[in-house]
């Protein structure tokens, strides 16, 4: 698996990262989207039907499944600390995935693992 250090540099490879103050939503649940989260330094809270259920820190992904089929987003994401977010749209993923294959695999672990988590939690 990606360390976290290898999923930021894949983040940090995308031009102007996204900044967010604590407290700022990033994206709520049932909203389409178009673009990934990579954290390259801060730490995001997950909600679903605004209760957090998890936070997640510098190194991991989010959002990703918008770029596999998902029609609209499945929780909401909020700042939880100042930070700054690598996103990458469908292109931008497929490239990744191309260039560094065991990405989409981290992607996956990530998707899956929230995705458990959730499923305990409801």
């Amino acid at each position: 698996m990606l360390s976290p250090v290898v999923t930021v540099s894949i983040f940090q490879k995308q031009p102007d990262p996204k900044a967010f103050l604590a407290g700022q939503v990033i994206f709520e649940e049932g909203q389409p989207g178009d673009e990934m989260y990579g954290i390259l330094e801060g730490e995001v809270d997950i909600l679903v039907n605004g209760k957090i259920v998890e936070s997640i820190e510098t190194g991991e992904v989010f959002g990703a499944g918008v770029l596999v089929g998902v029609k609209n987003r499945t929780y909401s994401a909020i700042a939880k600390v100042d930070s700054k977010l690598g996103f990458l749209d469908r292109e931008g993923f497929l490239f990744a995935v191309q260039e560094t294959p065991v990405f989409a695999l981290q992607v996956m672990k990530s998707y899956s693992e929230r995705l458990s988590r959730l499923q305990h939690i409801i």
